[in-house]
């Protein structure tokens, strides 16, 4: 198996095996980590329109999780733990920076709450509802998770025909594998409570 296969391999794992062959020292196990949360921790900064900091910010995260991983008393605690740690991180940095804020930024709201410090249980939701997403979309065979990935993450959307020869696929069938997928999909969702 190549290190990326068993990269992608792990990362299906449960966080309690990962988290165990971490603390031990496998440095496949800390890349796997990393791999199945990036996207939970970039996203926060970014949600913040904190573009310019992100990389900091998910770089001291990532510090924060190698120092305080053996202390996490329940893995499947995790994801909360990063977005609470990200979320004050993003805090700290706005703080720092003193930066200005004006009025009319589409990400005033989201910077007017985090004044309190607390994280806003509307944000708390919808991240852990991504992540949810993204973890259900890493156990969908590769071919669907490419064609949902290719034709509802990119920006811009991609034509049929680009996606079908992409994916070795007659164009007249993407509309059909795409129902089959979404339904897929939908079950896993809902088999983890989405």
């Amino acid at each position: 198996m190549t290190g990326t296969a068993t990269r992608m391999q792990r990362s299906k794992s449960p966080d309690e095996r990962l988290i165990a062959d971490c603390l031990k020292g496998d440095h496949a196990a800390w890349a796997a980590l990393i791999d199945k949360y990036k996207n939970l921790i970039y996203s926060i900064p970014i949600k913040l329109g904190m573009h310019d900091d992100a990389a900091d910010i998910f770089q001291a995260v990532c510090l924060d999780l190698l120092s305080q991983l053996a202390r996490l008393r329940e893995p499947r605690a995790l994801p909360k733990w990063l977005i609470q740690t990200c979320y004050h991180k993003c805090l700290r940095v706005r703080r720092s920076a003193g930066r200005w804020v004006d009025l009319q930024d589409e990400h005033f709201e989201n910077i007017a709450a985090a004044s309190g410090s607390a994280l806003p249980e509307d944000m708390l939701t919808q991240l852990q509802r991504e992540q949810a997403l993204r973890e259900v979309m890493t156990n969908l065979p590769e071919r669907c998770r490419r064609m949902i990935h290719m034709l509802f993450f990119e920006t811009p959307a991609r034509p049929y025909q680009e996606i079908a020869n992409e994916l070795g696929l007659a164009t007249g069938s993407i509309g059909f594998i795409r129902g089959r997928c979404l339904t897929r999909l939908r079950k896993e969702l809902e088999k983890v409570g989405f």
